[in-house]
C-alpha cells in the first residue's frame, strides 16, 4: 500500500493532506509535526471525514518514526513567508531546518522520494538533496507547478477558454524572477503569439506582460490577504503525488537539479520535466526563445547567489 508522509502540520502541509486524502491519492497517510496537540487535532479533523473520501489510514504524531516507511515524504516544515518577505528572504533559516531533519528522514525511509515545497522551494531542494546524499532524480521540490498553474488559469479567465485547454509553463525559479514561456504556450492547439490574430480577447505583448506581473504577485496578494497560500499548493502537489504513486509519467515544472539544460548546471530550477515512479525521470529539452534563455540565465543566477550565500556548493 502506497505511504504518503508530510512533514509539517501547518497551513501548507494539512492542505496537502486534505488534497491527497480527497483525492484518494495514497492508502497510508502520516502527518508530522513537533506541536504534538496541533498534529493530532488536524489528524482527528482528517479522519472525521473519512465516510465521505477514499479509503485511507490517517496518522499522525510529533516522532518523525510516523514517516517511517514512506515511498514519498513531503516537506513543508519552516519558516513561513511573511508579508512583504520574499522567497528568497526565508533561505537561511530553513535549508538550516533541512539540514538537520532531511537525514533523519533519509534513515527513516530510506527507500522514499523526497518532495519539497518549503520555500525558496528551489534552494531548500538543492540543500535536500546535498543532505540527503541521494542522486537528483529522487528529491525535488514543487517548482512552478503552482505558478504554471496560476498562469493557465489567467490565460483562460483572459481568452474565455476552460483552464484545462491552455497549456503554458513557467519557468526557472519559484519567485520574482521565474520565467513564462510564451513562446511553447498555446490555447487548444493555437500557439498564443496567434491568439492577438484570431479575432478574440487579444493576447498582446502587453496583456501577456500583464498576466506575468500577476502571476509574481498572486503570492503576496494571498499572504496579505490571508496568512498563506494553502488551497491551490495543496492541490498542486496532491496532483505531483498521482504521477509520482500511479507512475504517470507526467509532464510538470518541477524542481530539480539541472545539468546542462539551456546553459544551467548545477541549479535547482523548474523545467517542464517527466515525473514517474523513480521522481524526475527526465526534463525535457523545452525549446526557449532567445529572451527566455537569457531570462532562465538571469532565474539561475538569483538561485544559486542564494544557495552560495549559504555555503552550498554545485559539487
Amino acid at each position: 500500500m502506497s505511504k504518503v508522509a508530510v512533514v509539517g502540520a501547518g497551513a501548507v502541509g494539512t492542505a496537502i493532506a486534505y488534497a491527497a486524502q480527497i483525492r484518494g491519492v495514497c492508502r497510508r497517510l502520516a502527518l508530522y509535526d513537533v506541536d504534538a496537540a496541533k498534529v493530532r487535532a488536524e489528524v482527528l479533523d482528517l479522519n472525521h471525514g473519512l465516510q465521505f473520501t477514499p479509503m485511507a489510514q490517517i496518522v499522525g504524531g510529533d516522532d518523525l518514526e510516523v514517516c517511517a516507511g514512506s515511498d514519498v515524504v513531503v516537506i513543508t516544515a519552516g519558516a513561513k513567508q511573511k508579508p512583504g518577505q520574499t522567497r528568497l528572504d526565508l533561505a537561511a533559516a530553513n535549508v538550516e531546518m533541512c539540514r538537520g531533519l532531511v537525514p533523519r528522514l533519509v534513515a527513516i525511509a530510506p527507500d522514499a522520494l523526497l518532495l519539497v515545497v518549503t520555500n525558496p522551494v528551489d534552494v531548500v531542494t538543492f540543500a535536500a538533496q546535498q543532505f540527503s546524499g541521494w542522486p537528483s532524480h529522487r528529491v525535488f521540490g514543487s517548482g512552478t507547478v503552482l505558478d504554471s498553474s496560476r498562469l493557465r488559469f489567467l490565460i483562460a479567465e483572459h481568452t474565455g477558454v476552460a483552464v484545462q485547454n491552455v497549456h503554458a509553463y513557467i519557468a526557472g525559479e519559484h519567485g520574482d524572477s521565474e520565467v513564462p514561456l510564451w513562446s511553447t504556450a498555446s490555447i487548444g492547439g493555437v500557439p498564443v503569439q496567434d491568439w492577438s490574430h484570431t479575432g478574440d480577447t487579444p493576447l498582446d505583448a502587453a496583456a501577456r506582460a500583464a498576466i506575468h506581473e500577476r502571476v509574481v504577485r498572486a503570492a503576496y496578494e494571498i499572504i496579505a490577504g490571508k496568512g498563506a497560500t494553502s488551497l491551490a499548493i495543496g492541490l498542486a502537489v496532491a496532483r505531483i503525488l498521482e504521477a509520482v504513486l500511479h507512475d504517470e509519467h507526467r509532464v510538470l515544472p518541477v524542481s530539480s537539479r539541472l545539468d546542462d539544460v539551456h546553459g544551467v548546471s548545477g541549479v535547482c530550477l523548474s523545467m517542464p520535466s517527466v515525473v514517474g515512479r523513480q521522481g524526475v525521470e527526465r526534463v525535457l529539452p523545452t525549446p526557449l526563445s532567445a529572451e527566455e534563455r537569457t531570462q532562465l540565465l538571469v532565474s539561475a543566477e538569483a538561485v544559486r547567489s542564494a544557495a552560495q550565500s549559504l555555503g552550498l556548493s554545485d559539487h
